[in-house]
């Protein structure tokens, strides 16, 4: 008879995508039922058990508030990752940003330049260049996104042409408009572009090939936290400028958008402490995680991970030895540890410290990529019925009349 499987509680927060502190809130309230390993000292969880919990977490009709959202955009097998039915590690590899996001907006693969407005990168640099020195690359382009939106008068416009053009002018201004670090590669699009404003290392050919990649797999998600808030948005009619916005404040969270960060900070201490295992073990007693390990969409590994850090390989000859080292001692120290594999978190991370960026480029990357899915999911929420997104709250406060104590 074969000894059933138990997963620690660790294994189970990170199967679940939440904390551990939520596996012991969900086993107190009597979710999910755990047991004591033989020393008394660790929570043991059933497999079967937590799959079954996983299974009802997911399973139609567990939210009966939240409206059904049909999607022809982005699917995800739990090995792979498809854009419209394109692999999305296929087009990493041969297609240009502008042309995936050509794909998602109108269902086309081709190559359409994405450039500013002179008049919107105009104002969008005057409105950010007060900002504290200290800001954040995202930062500035919240700021810029808000104040280009006040100068188009006519964008209210949600009809497809109309948000598609806006799509084009939000994503070459926004990234126009980051203060310029060097000068762009010529024709290169606007992955050289963004280059000029991360770094001011001079890219060879396989660097703009691989920033390319990394906007390419990171274009879309499905319905992402940041992709959700966009969607709410445009459910609304709010105009593409707010959508993005929208987008933008929810991707800035450590367990989203800025995961890059804390994986980028990981890598630093490690080339710093020259001790792998002491660095984790240090943000799992502060954080309880670590960040750019272990998708839960992706059982087996990220595979915009693993597009991403292949392409950074052809270059490791001429990558920085420590961060060579970190690179392989933490991958291996975690995988020994648990089994869970690199993120595109941390293939950003690595991207930005192997180019000498700083710790934001990371998640400035992720910014800029998922506009161009923020818009798509805009296009098909203005063409759903409107105001779709109003669950109702379940109140758990004092009733009207009750004696209080």
């Amino acid at each position: 008879m074969t000894a059933e499987r138990l997963l620690t509680t660790e294994e189970v927060a990170r199967r679940l995508g939440v904390k551990k502190a939520t596996v012991y809130a969900y086993v107190s309230r009597g979710l999910l039922g755990s047991r004591r390993n033989a020393d008394g000292k660790e929570s043991l969880f059933a497999e079967p058990e937590v799959a079954a919990f996983v299974a009802g977490r997911k399973r139609p009709g567990a939210a009966p508030d939240a409206p059904a959202i049909h999607t022809g955009l982005t699917l995800i097998t739990g090995t792979e990752l498809f854009y419209r039915g394109h692999p999305a590690g296929e087009l990493a590899r041969m297609a240009s940003f502008e042309s995936v996001a050509t794909l998602l907006w109108t269902g086309e693969l081709r190559h359409v330049p994405v450039a500013p407005d002179p008049e919107l990168r105009a104002l969008a640099e005057a409105v950010t260049a007060p900002l504290p020195a200290g800001a954040r690359l995202t930062d500035r382009l919240r700021v810029a996104v808000a104040a280009i939106a006040t100068a188009d008068r006519l964008r209210f416009d949600t009809t497809p042409a109309a948000v598609i053009t806006r799509g084009r002018t939000i994503l070459g201004t926004m990234v126009a408009a980051l203060p310029v670090r060097a000068p762009a590669p010529h024709g290169s699009g606007l992955a050289g572009v963004l280059w000029a404003r991360l770094t001011d290392r001079a890219p060879a050919p396989a660097d703009l090939v691989a920033l390319n990649a990394a906007l390419v797999l990171l274009a879309d998600h499905d319905l992402a936290a940041s992709t959700f808030a966009a969607r709410v948005a445009a459910s609304t009619r709010a105009h593409p400028y707010a959508v993005v916005q929208a987008g933008l404040s929810a991707l800035d969270g450590p367990l989203h958008g800025t995961a890059s960060d804390l994986a980028y900070g990981l890598l630093t201490e490690v080339m710093r402490s020259q001790d792998a295992v002491g660095a984790i073990s240090g943000r799992l007693r502060t954080d309880g995680w670590i960040a750019g390990f272990g998708h839960p969409l992706y059982p087996a590994g990220d595979p915009r991970a693993a597009v991403l850090l292949d392409l950074l390989a052809p270059a490791a000859d001429e990558q920085p030895a420590a961060v060579r080292a970190a690179l392989a001692e933490v991958t291996a120290a975690i995988g020994r540890h648990s089994g869970a594999a690199p993120t595109i978190d941390f293939a950003l991370a690595a991207f930005a410290l192997l180019n000498g960026m700083a710790a934001d480029a990371g998640e400035t990357i992720f910014a800029v990529a998922r506009t161009a899915g923020w818009i798509a999911h805009a296009l098909e929420e203005y063409a759903d019925e409107p105001s779709r997104f109003r669950p109702n709250g379940r109140y758990a406060g004092w009733r009207p009349g009750a004696e209080g104590t």
